[in-house]
């Protein structure tokens, strides 16, 4: 439950915010009329987000073993590059991130505004199918798909509770200290699912050496106990890995994790300091709260 939570409040958090940095902007510059289409925008994405999830739940139905195995290999390894550039994405552009949105904003609200349900629907979307595809994968490595599912559940809810708190001015959320611990566990968790994919792979016969286990902890951390159910949903821990299953895992740490801390040990180059906490997403959760009223000081719009 804890790593599907983890993703679920990350990326919803993530979708949740861009919905506020949407509704604020149409409230400030008075185009409360558009409102409605942006909600059409989210609920589409959501759909979307939703179809793309029942599909990979029930599609490979009927096909063979082999086939099976093959594709849900394949979904794993992609799921594991969209989460990783998900990461380093927001860590690159946290800061941008409200000046870009209200930028595409102003654009979407010439003519009639309808630009804003694509706007809201690709804003929405992109984080939507991300989180299918990567929570489909975490699902599938565990043997239990009921608990996984109600913690993304969970975790998607308390990202919209936050938001709506946030937008109301009642929490202040360091965002950059956030996104910064939920990427560094997600990475883990992402070099368990890739492992597991590995492993789908070997036994659909596209990927060769899956006899040859590295080693066999199975008498020490049971896959049935209560610890080795912990450690296998949490960072999908096999205790009978293959040589490639191990030397994929080791790899991607091995190049993700240096570069995810020497991202966030970097100076900002060529990055304005923010004069409010209004301005840096990066900062604060009011960054990206309603912005407040000129003549009337300390009212959100």
């Amino acid at each position: 439950m804890l790593p599907n939570f983890l993703i679920g409040l990350r990326e919803g958090l993530e979708a949740a915010l861009v919905v506020g940095i949407l509704i604020a902007y149409v409230v400030k510059v008075k185009r409360g009329d558009v409102l409605p289409r942006i909600w059409i925008g989210i609920a589409i994405a959501v759909l979307v987000s939703l179809g793309v999830g029942a599909i990979l739940t029930w599609g490979p139905y009927g096909l063979s073993f082999q086939a099976q195995e093959a594709i849900g290999g394949g979904l794993s390894v992609v799921a594991v590059g969209f989460v990783t550039w998900m990461i380093f994405w927001m860590a690159k552009t946290a800061r941008s991130l409200k000046h870009d949105l209200e930028n595409r904003m102003d654009l979407a609200l010439m003519g009639a505004g309808w630009g804003i349900v694509v706007l809201a629907f690709l804003s929405v979307g992109r984080e939507g199918i991300e989180t299918a595809l990567f929570i489909w994968a975490s699902v599938a490595s565990s043997p239990d798909t009921v608990i996984p599912a109600l913690g993304a559940l969970l975790g998607i809810l308390a990202a919209v509770v936050i938001e709506v708190l946030i937008f109301r001015g009642f929490v202040r959320i360091n965002l950059g200290k956030f996104f910064t611990w939920t990427g560094g566990f997600l990475i883990i968790v992402a070099a368990g699912v890739l492992a597991y994919g590995i492993g789908d792979l070997q036994e659909a016969g596209l990927i060769p050496g899956g006899s040859a286990k590295a080693w066999d902890f199975s008498a020490a951390i049971p896959a049935s106990s209560w610890y080795g159910t912990v450690l296998q949903g949490i960072v999908n821990f096999n205790p009978n890995p293959s040589w490639a299953q191990v030397i994929v895992w080791a790899l991607y740490l091995a190049v993700t994790v240096p570069a995810f801390i020497h991202q966030h040990r970097r100076p900002q180059v060529g990055t304005p300091k923010p004069s409010t906490a209004q301005t840096s997403p990066s900062q604060t959760a009011s960054a990206l709260a309603p912005a407040q009223q000129p003549s009337t000081a300390g009212e959100h719009q």
